[in-house]
């Protein structure tokens, strides 16, 4: 099989799972150096693969019969400017590889996709049901009113778990290049009669994950003010739910859907099943260090997503993966974990 972003930090938990369970791997990296640093050595069994790169992609595909691509430039983006690379990198990118597996024969596919493609996540009202609440108003962050409203009544809103067929609303420049690379794959399916399984990851953290990056992880920025000797500073009140999930479920994850290998396209969301807070997140880890508090600093982002949960029970029924590592346990070890330079 190939394994793409085989020297990243999912992709190194994901190929080393991968052996454990027996599978011949084929590892290949571009090696960014926004995800490895200026200076980062090629590991020794990785070949340098740009996915974008059609001739490179063909001269590794020989004898493969599964593919699992991770190679994807991350993060929200920070502005308009990124847009091009997102596109390039990860939508194109994926378009070439695919192109490239149909010429091989190959039918199978593993995609690295994101809880992002949901946007603002679910929410029902305790009068109206599930209702799409309207953007938060600024005069009410001001205020420090963070939930949303119901668009009906006004009444508040409560978070509820998010399916799988929950409509796609990308939020961002990431988010728009992951669906697009969910519709190219569903598009390569429909063509080819190729099985292609997308796994919509949560918040995913633990050790190597990179350091501080403007594309960086909340857990990630946390755990690097730490390291650096301040504070976490939390936004709004630090209720935002999220669901965090440790990479070695991941990697758990890719070996299920690898060994599952479902008929047609389908998605699936891959997350602990155990919601918590935003302001839960940095007091873990600063309790797990023992000598300073998070800040919650009332500070918001206009466009941040208010609170996105995930419903884990589909990977669960149809692939078999429940993740096994608790958010308190995880986090308390990932206070102490090497982190990755970048």
């Amino acid at each position: 099989m190939l394994l793409t972003g085989a020297a990243g930090f999912i992709g190194t938990r994901i190929r080393a799972r991968l052996a454990d369970a027996g599978h011949d791997v084929v590892a290949v990296d571009a090696m960014l150096p926004a995800a490895h640093g200026q200076d980062a050595q090629l590991p020794a069994d990785v070949t340098r693969v740009d996915v974008r790169d059609a001739a490179a992609v063909a001269g590794v595909l020989e004898g493969v019969d599964v593919v699992c691509h991770q190679a994807a430039v991350v993060g929200a983006g920070v502005n308009a400017a990124d847009a091009p690379s997102y596109a390039s990198h990860n939508d194109l990118g994926t378009a070439v590889l695919l192109a490239e597996m149909f010429a091989a024969g190959c039918r199978r596919l593993v995609l690295a996709s994101s809880m992002v493609v949901y946007g603002q996540g679910r929410f029902v009202c305790p009068e109206h049901g599930d209702v799409e609440p309207q953007p938060r108003r600024r005069e009410d962050l001001d205020a420090g009113v963070f939930d949303h409203r119901c668009p009906v009544g006004g009444e508040r809103v409560d978070w509820a778990l998010v399916g799988e067929d929950a409509a796609l609303r990308p939020r961002s420049l990431y988010a728009a290049s992951k669906v697009a690379q969910e519709h190219f794959a569903l598009a390569w399916s429909e063509s080819t009669g190729g099985s292609v399984v997308a796994l919509r990851y949560h918040n995913v953290y633990g050790p190597g994950m990179p350091r501080d990056t403007p594309y960086s992880g909340v857990a990630a920025i946390f755990r690097s003010a730490l390291e650096a000797g301040d504070v976490p500073r939390v936004f709004e009140d630090g209720g935002q739910m999220r669901d965090f999930v440790h990479v070695d479920d991941i990697a758990a994850a890719n070996v299920a859907a690898v060994e599952a290998g479902p008929d047609g396209f389908d998605a699936f969301n891959v997350c602990s099943g155990r919601p918590v807070s935003i302001l839960d997140v940095a007091t873990e880890l600063c309790d797990a260090r023992g000598d300073v508090a998070p800040v919650v600093t009332g500070q918001y982002r206009s466009g941040d997503v208010r609170h996105i949960v995930a419903d884990p029970a589909k990977a669960e029924r149809v692939l078999g993966f429940r993740a096994v590592i608790d958010p308190a346990d995880g986090l308390t070890e990932f206070a102490t974990a090497p982190l990755r330079g970048v």
